[in-house]
């Protein structure tokens, strides 16, 4: 009689566990029915990249003057410039200028030290090949400018969904003029200084 008493708590015992545990699984599930989509439809949707995105490195050759300070601040040394000495005018004069995405870690110092802002970061991050000698860009490839995510006809821009308004699940249907879900740092500094006005009158 004991065992048979034993058998059906230990019966009731794992019941009550099971359920335990179908119930954790099920407040997650429900708790992510309650949260934005995550889901893009790429490559037919893509999302617009930050204000201050770091992509591939676009390259003017006429405002280059041959310094390597790009090299120097380089954590790997990786541009390589290719320059002579011009007799004439006593200046460099560059010859060949290349990066290889293949290596590089677009840490932005390249374009951060440039003197004469030759380099610039663009908004271009697909650069899968087949090939990894073709990520080595030269200055003519460098000199090309990425087409823009919002000028593309083939694709639908996306914000990015952490940045839809409260309230909002779909990023197709923003409503006109609306803002961020967060505020900008110029946004939060007025507001402090409109509460420190506040504390001292």
């Amino acid at each position: 009689m004991l065992k048979f008493l034993k058998q059906v708590g230990d019966y009731t015992k794992e019941a009550v566990q099971a359920a335990r545990f179908i119930g954790q699984g099920l407040s997650v599930t429900f708790d992510h029915m309650r949260r934005r989509p995550i889901t893009v439809q790429y490559p037919y949707e893509k999302l617009i990249p930050s204000e201050r995105f770091r992509g591939r490195i676009h390259f003017e050759y006429d405002k280059c003057i041959s310094c390597e300070v790009c090299v120097r601040v380089c954590p790997i040394n990786l541009p390589v410039v290719d320059w002579e000495f011009n007799k004439e005018t006593k200046k460099k004069q560059l010859k060949h200028y290349s990066i290889d995405f293949g290596v590089c870690i677009f840490c932005g110092n390249c374009v951060e030290y440039c003197p004469t802002n030759c380099l610039s970061m663009t908004e271009d991050y697909e650069l899968s090949t087949y090939d990894r000698h073709q990520l080595n860009y030269d200055n003519v490839a460098l000199g090309r400018l990425p087409y823009k995510v919002t000028d593309d006809p083939m694709v639908t821009p996306l914000r990015e969904l952490v940045y839809l308004p409260k309230g909002v699940m779909d990023p197709h249907d923003l409503p006109p003029g609306s803002q961020r879900a967060g505020q900008r740092p110029e946004e939060i500094s007025e507001q402090l200084e409109q509460n420190s006005e506040k504390t001292q009158a």
